[in-house]
């Protein structure tokens, strides 16, 4: 049977040094909406075919991404690294705008937070469409489950 989804999602804590209420609202909602809907599938069958579900891991490890794949059960099927340079710009820029846009929230009128909100929206996609491409032959994973480990990843970026 065939269950390509994603059933737990765990962060290695030690990479994150520091994060805001914000930050925080966004890893739950991230998680939740993830964990809600997706589609996430190795490339790569193990020996004994299994196809899912799957708990999976983010750490990053020497610079490099480490999605750590796992059966239901715990067991270990595969790590796959992703060398972080071509994301560098995208998590920086999307730093910086969800900035924006919590201080516009506060302070702005609702035009001004739309227009920031689309910038957003914008910029997290691209970062999406440029995760699949980096994971296309690996996993299998549709836009919205791209969208939201990216968000992930981000926040396992935070530096302080």
């Amino acid at each position: 049977m065939t269950d390509p989804r994603i059933i737990d999602v765990s962060l290695d804590e030690r990479t994150i040094l520091w994060r805001n209420a914000d930050i925080e609202q966004e890893r739950q909602v991230a998680l939740f909406d993830l964990l809600h809907e997706n589609h996430f599938q190795p490339a790569r069958v193990p020996p004994d075919g299994y196809a899912g579900p799957y708990k999976v891991g983010l750490r990053v490890e020497e610079g490099r991404l480490a999605i750590d794949i796992n059966r239901a059960d715990g067991s270990h099927i595969e790590t796959i690294g992703l060398g972080m340079m071509r994301f560098r710009r995208a998590i920086k820029d999307y730093f910086a705008i969800c900035d924006s846009y919590y201080q516009a929230v506060r302070q702005h009128s609702p035009q001004q937070i739309e227009t920031i909100d689309m910038a957003r929206r914008g910029l997290h996609n691209d970062a999406a469409e440029l995760l699949r491409d980096r994971l296309d032959g690996k996993i299998d994973l549709d836009f919205d489950t791209a969208r939201r480990l990216f968000t992930l990843i981000c926040v396992l970026h935070i530096r302080g």
